[in-house]
């Protein structure tokens, strides 16, 4: 493969990444949405939950930490999990149940009417991420789809669907790396010294 090739790969993909985020502003208002959910949330001392698989699950994970530990500002700890990272439970129920339940029973079981559950799906199929999403809205908790493509079935059993309208995964889990970024900045922006 030659050096040409690589860098035609590699402008491709930057013109791709470049133009999907200029029309990130479209969601916006939904982000202020989840900003508001979040905050009431916390406030009456519940938690932020996030899943998702693969890529997804990593970004979970990241995201409950930013919350957790800090984005950019030195402040109080923001009651965040990630529902990816206990691997006795994880092994334990899909074993015993299967993978489809995996996250709806860690809800069932750590979940109240106080948190905000997010769950992340690239195509909005992830019948683990649907489950856990219908679970939190059985508790009464505020359930948020990150998802991409058309929404898939996730974007009908989420209270609040973001749904980035682009074909590639990359992409969207790029997006939605940087809303739930901005999400992190805007707690720090709201919090007080």
């Amino acid at each position: 493969m030659t050096t040409s090739v690589l860098k035609s790969s590699f402008d491709q993909n930057l013109a791709s990444h470049i133009e999907l985020f200029k029309t990130l502003s479209v969601h916006q208002d939904e982000l202020l949405q989840l900003v508001e959910q979040c905050r009431l949330a916390l406030e009456q001392g519940g938690k932020i939950v996030f899943c998702g698989n693969g890529g997804s699950a990593a970004d979970s994970q990241h995201l409950a930490a930013e919350f957790v530990v800090r984005f950019k500002k030195n402040r109080k700890a923001l009651a965040s999990i990630a529902l990816t990272t206990d691997s006795s439970i994880l092994t334990a129920h899909s074993n015993d149940f299967g993978f489809d339940t995996v996250f709806s029973r860690q809800v069932e079981a750590l979940c109240s009417e106080k948190d905000v559950v997010i769950g992340l799906s690239t195509s909005g199929k992830s019948p683990n991420v649907n489950l856990a999403l219908q679970a939190a809205n059985e508790l009464g908790a505020y359930s948020v789809a990150f998802t991409g493509r058309d929404g898939g079935l996730i974007k009908d059993i989420a209270n609040l669907s973001i749904i980035v309208d682009h074909p590639e995964t990359a992409r969207i889990q790029e997006a939605h790396l940087f809303m739930g970024h901005w999400l992190c900045e805007a707690f720090e922006l709201l919090i007080e010294d």
